[in-house]
């Protein structure tokens, strides 16, 4: 662990708990590891999603209904 480390308080349900005890021990890694490797990975994924908004951010829209009369009109659905 990193001396720049900060200590927080969580609570799990009982069956994540045991999972993650039990991947702790399969991976020689401490659930702190392995719960900060997720929150890395997921803020990874938000980063992703709003850099994806933003390059599409310019893209025309349409409704849903529109959308819908549309592949029905072509034969799509």
């Amino acid at each position: 662990m990193s001396v720049m480390s900060k200590r927080a308080t969580i609570y799990l349900e009982p069956d994540i708990h045991k999972l993650l005890k039990l991947k702790a021990a399969e991976t020689s890694s401490s659930i702190s590891e392995i719960v900060n490797d997720l929150l890395r990975a997921e803020f990874l994924e938000d980063a992703e999603d709003i850099q994806s908004i933003k390059e599409r951010i310019n893209e025309p829209t349409i409704s849903y209904e529109t959308l819908l009369k549309e592949l029905k009109d072509e034969g799509r659905l």
